[in-house]
């Protein structure tokens, strides 16, 4: 009889336990929670950060590379924390693209070169010297042959060719750029993304707002019918939507491109009060994410900077 009721109250602490852990907020609770995590839609980096470039792998991941330093910081979309993985060589790391091999290439600014990371250490796995001269790295797009970046400085595009099973080169390749696409004064060539056809590249040129489909075995530039992208700066394509963030404009003007994208018609514009001169733009899931690089706040050791996340409506 005692061992009967032993027995008992024995199973009626089993069947109470994940009910008191409800109750607690521990144990099981904690699993189901974290399949319910509700992603911050606003989270911070590091003071004195200055951000530009963003990307995002697959495992909800994110990267942002530092202007002031080409510092590297990883952070959890699910939680907004993170950390500098790697500290930068102190020249700049702007437009930032991750492949499926765990690399992310980086765009060095007026250090005229790119770097490549492993994204698990912090690493360096190869650097090029791009330009010897004045330059502007400013952005990078990956195909499934090589990886392109844009010189807002000079009218070249730089080619990293990849080998047969995606080894990165010894050097990369010089492209000099022609056709409609004319350099002027200030920032040219900015965001580059692949167009829908796989054929060409999408290149933006941020001081006179001209979008333009370029050849990337030649280089020729043609223009892309569309409204004009003033200060339009980094460039994200899903089929044949194109998102264009237009940095001082706190504007991301979305189109819709024809199959070839030689025209391309504006269906809505994104804005969102925490922009603050956003320049760069990742998707994840439904949503958009984008680095705040307060370009009108001049800089310091203690300015706050932000990632913000908008719906892709």
């Amino acid at each position: 009889m005692k061992l009967a009721v032993v027995l008992a109250g024995f199973l009626a602490a089993l069947v109470a336990a994940p009910v008191a852990a409800a109750e607690t907020g521990s144990g099981p609770v904690e699993s189901v929670s974290a399949s319910k995590t509700v992603f911050p839609t606003e989270f911070s980096l590091p003071d004195g950060f200055q951000p530009e470039g963003i990307a995002i792998g697959l495992d909800a991941t994110a990267y942002f590379g530092s202007r002031a330093t080409g510092a590297i910081y990883r952070a959890d979309l699910r939680t907004g924390q993170g950390q500098i993985i790697n500290p930068g060589p102190g020249t700049p790391s702007l437009g930032l693209k991750i492949d499926g091999r765990g690399r992310l290439f980086v765009s060095g600014g007026t250090g005229g070169n790119a770097r490549v990371i492993d994204t698990r250490s912090g690493a360096v796995l190869a650097s090029y010297q791009l330009a010897s001269g004045a330059a502007f790295i400013n952005d990078v797009v990956l195909t499934r042959h090589a990886a392109y970046f844009t010189d807002s400085t000079n009218p070249v595009l730089y080619k990293l060719p990849f080998g047969r099973h995606g080894e990165l080169p010894a050097e990369a390749v010089t492209i000099p750029l022609s056709g409609d696409l004319v350099y002027g004064t200030g920032i040219n060539s900015n965001g580059i993304a692949p167009a829908p056809d796989g054929k060409a590249l999408l290149v933006i040129q941020s001081n006179t707002g001209q979008l333009f489909r370029v050849n990337p075995q030649t280089g020729v530039a043609t223009l892309v019918e569309t409204e004009s992208l003033a200060n339009g700066d980094g460039l994200l394509l899903e089929d044949r939507t194109l998102y264009v963030v237009q940095n001082r404009l706190n504007t991301v003007t979305v189109l819709h491109l024809d199959r070839h994208a030689k025209s391309g018609t504006v269906v809505r514009n994104l804005v969102d009060a925490r922009f603050d001169v956003p320049t760069t733009v990742a998707a994840f899931r439904d949503r958009l994410y984008l680095p705040n690089a307060r370009f009108t706040t001049t800089p310091t050791p203690t300015t706050p900077y932000t990632v913000v996340a908008i719906k892709r409506r």
